[in-house]
């Protein structure tokens, strides 16, 4: 089977009735729950993308205590895994880098915040490298005024963890 092209779905998609979008997108919906999380995201959240960054981090709180519970750095890995793996897919749906910014950047603090030994297990430490590569990444595609603010508050998360 052939993929189409995005030119050619947008005029096949143009050529449809209100009635008939309208069941392409619940038959899309039905299909995959990444799908039905999008649309709810861009049918109720994308006209408040700060709203929907606090929602990620209030979510991200949450896992973060039900991680801080575990003992076991095999298991902390895997936590901070799905965490990260969750945080990504959400990342997806905003078009502002800055709100991708500070998701990501919420993350590399929470996981200052909670204490985690990244150091004792290697597995942990690269995940906490290529975050603190990540953010840089992005920081260095923001406006000058945020990068600085961003680049002090990574410094000094840095200079205490180690």
């Amino acid at each position: 089977m052939n993929i189409s092209s995005l030119q050619e779905l947008k005029q096949e998609l143009q050529e449809q009735s209100p009635k008939q979008l309208l069941d392409l997108c619940l038959h899309l919906a039905k299909y995959k729950k990444d799908n039905k999380e999008y649309l709810s995201y861009l049918l109720f959240h994308a006209h408040d993308e700060e709203g929907f960054v606090e929602q990620v981090k209030t979510e991200t709180d949450k896992l973060f205590i039900e991680l801080q519970e575990q003992k076991n750095l095999y298991y902390i890995k895997k936590g901070l895994r799905r965490i990260l793996r969750i945080l990504n897919k959400y990342c997806k749906y905003l078009d502002e880098k800055k709100n991708v910014t500070e998701i990501q950047f919420y993350f590399f603090k929470k996981i200052h915040e909670a204490r985690i030994p990244v150091h004792k297990d290697k597995r942990l430490e690269n995940l906490y490298n290529g975050q603190l590569k990540k953010i840089g990444v992005l920081v260095s595609a923001l406006h000058e005024d945020l990068r600085a603010d961003y680049v002090r508050d990574l410094e000094n998360i840095v200079a205490g963890k180690k």
